[in-house]
């Protein structure tokens, strides 16, 4: 049994990003002092994480709060 939750719309858009800038999680995180876990939950959705989700947002160029 799979227990993973799926990639959000914001989640999508991160990973879109990312692959756009030919870049990994890992890589992003440590380039910006984003823990791997609260991307992690940002693009699954198992936790707010306000303040993250603004500043990969900012960092991604993408808009939080649309529906994607």
């Amino acid at each position: 049994m799979n227990k993973k939750k799926p990639i959000t719309p914001f989640g999508w858009a991160i990973k879109q990003r990312l692959t756009e800038l030919q870049m990994d999680q890992k890589s992003f995180c440590e380039l910006h002092g984003i823990p791997p876990s609260r991307l992690s939950n940002l693009i699954h959705g198992t936790r707010k994480a306000a303040r993250h989700r603004q500043l990969v947002a900012k960092l991604l160029d993408i808009h939080p709060n649309e529906k994607y």
